[in-house]
């Protein structure tokens, strides 16, 4: 029976110079090689599925359908269970650990006998992106040296910390970025001369994977990860978090604690931070604060040129957004831009989209609590947006241009935290490629 999860102190990390030491862990290696587990490529097909939470139970239930052996029923075990079943309830979580051990028993999923490193790349169309995949420490996390740009909640930091307690693995990789090293590069691409030993596609987006167990070439990977001057978390801020709770109560129940045990590390896939692809995260929101549109678009003027567009307005550069509400499409200009030397979060499209409409003009407080807006990432397309308010419950969208790379760098080494839902990462990482054992 897994350990009871407590809630332990609030980990922020911050950044730091270079160490990546502390006293509990000792001075753990940035990128580590693992005994992986993962699909045979007869089974990848069945097996590999989007992130927990790019769908909903629905969704995924939907996905799973006729897949015996679909990752969802790993990550989202809710779908196995009746509808109205609580998806955090103890049930849930075992109904995780029977799904893995069944396909490991099955012999779907297999682990490596020695630890490697994963070469891991994802072609969506023309767009091509070939990173890591390591176990990274979490004191590393802890102290800052793998930085993050956003707050977690705790209720979803505490679900997927139950999800890795109860399959013992890590199942979620995080998306990490680092800026790009040449060298590293290099080696990394040399992997990938030889035959993969997964390649499969979902939903249109090519996976493919060399497994690298060479010790001359991982003792190679290990020292040029070493060069890299900090890893940021692009996408998978409570998957980051849960491991950390995971390894503190792991800690505290382990007497004998070493520092080395594999559940003081976490999953991991690395890429140059000039491969990656950031979509726009766009806002929606359910009225408008009791306005008529006239009179919503009249009060709008006051803080920015509304230009009326003949199609989608999507955002050309920073400092525009478009507006679809009324049946119709706005572009949208600000009459005031930040200063060039403003601080980078005021600088942000989406805290200025916040402070000077969302909050003054239609009332919305804190996102990450106002239940009046919500999000939507921007593979779904301006017309997803047009539909939220022609045809759901929306009153009106707004089209973001996507935040840039440097930015979320420049943020993260800043110590400073993003507004939620500012970064949207296109194409996603597959839930079942790649686990990370606990064991």
């Amino acid at each position: 029976m897994a350990a009871k999860i407590k809630r332990p102190r609030a980990v922020t990390p911050q950044p730091t110079a270079s160490s990546r030491t502390t006293p509990a862990s000792g001075d753990a290696p940035l990128l580590a090689p693992f005994r992986g587990l993962r699909p045979t490529q007869a089974a990848a097909a069945g097996i590999i599925a989007p992130p927990y939470d790019v769908m909903t139970t629905d969704e995924a239930r939907q996905f799973a359908d006729g897949r015996e052996y679909c990752f969802f029923k790993v990550s989202r075990p809710e779908i196995t269970m009746a509808p109205g079943s609580d998806p955090h309830g103890t049930d849930a979580y075992a109904a995780a650990g029977s799904a893995l051990r069944r396909m490991v028993e099955a012999g779907v999923l297999i682990r490596d006998q020695t630890p490697a490193y994963y070469v891991y790349r994802i072609a969506d169309g023309e767009h091509v992106q070939t990173g890591l995949a390591a176990a990274a420490p979490v004191a590393a996390y802890e102290t800052g040296f793998i930085r993050r740009h956003e707050f977690t909640r705790p209720d979803r930091e505490l679900d997927r910390a139950h999800q890795i307690d109860a399959v013992n693995a890590q199942t979620g990789p995080v998306l990490a970025i680092h800026r790009r090293d040449p060298a590293f590069e290099a080696l990394l691409d040399a992997a990938t001369a030889a035959a993969p030993d997964c390649d499969v596609s979902v939903d249109g987006v090519r996976h493919t994977v060399w497994v690298v167990a060479d010790p001359e070439t991982v003792a190679a990977i290990a020292a040029a990860a070493e060069a890299l001057d900090a890893l940021y978390i692009a996408d998978g801020h409570h998957r980051s978090a849960a491991a950390a709770r995971v390894a503190a109560m792991r800690r505290e129940a382990n007497p004998g604690h070493r520092g080395d045990e594999a559940y003081n590390g976490f999953l991991v896939i690395t890429f140059p931070d000039d491969q990656v692809r950031v979509l726009d995260y766009n806002r929606v929101v359910y009225d408008l604060n009791g306005l008529t549109v006239e009179t919503f678009l009249a009060q709008v003027a006051g803080a920015f040129t509304v230009t009326p567009s003949e199609g989608p307005a999507r955002p050309a550069g920073v400092y525009e957004f478009g507006l679809y509400v009324g049946g119709r499409w706005y572009r949208l200009n600000l009459l005031e831009p930040p200063a060039a030397d403003a601080d980078v979060l005021v600088r942000l499209d989406v805290s200025l989209l916040a402070d000077r409409l969302l909050g003054p003009i239609l009332g919305i407080g804190d996102p990450r609590e106002d239940m009046r807006v919500d999000f939507v990432g921007g593979a779904r397309g301006l017309e997803w947006l047009e539909h939220l308010v022609d045809d759901g419950p929306m009153a009106a969208a707004f089209a973001l241009y996507p935040t840039q790379v440097a930015t979320l760098l420049e943020v993260a080494d800043a110590g400073a935290i993003m507004p939620p839902k500012s970064t949207w990462f296109e194409p996603k990482l597959a839930d079942g490629l790649i686990s990370y054992p606990l064991d």
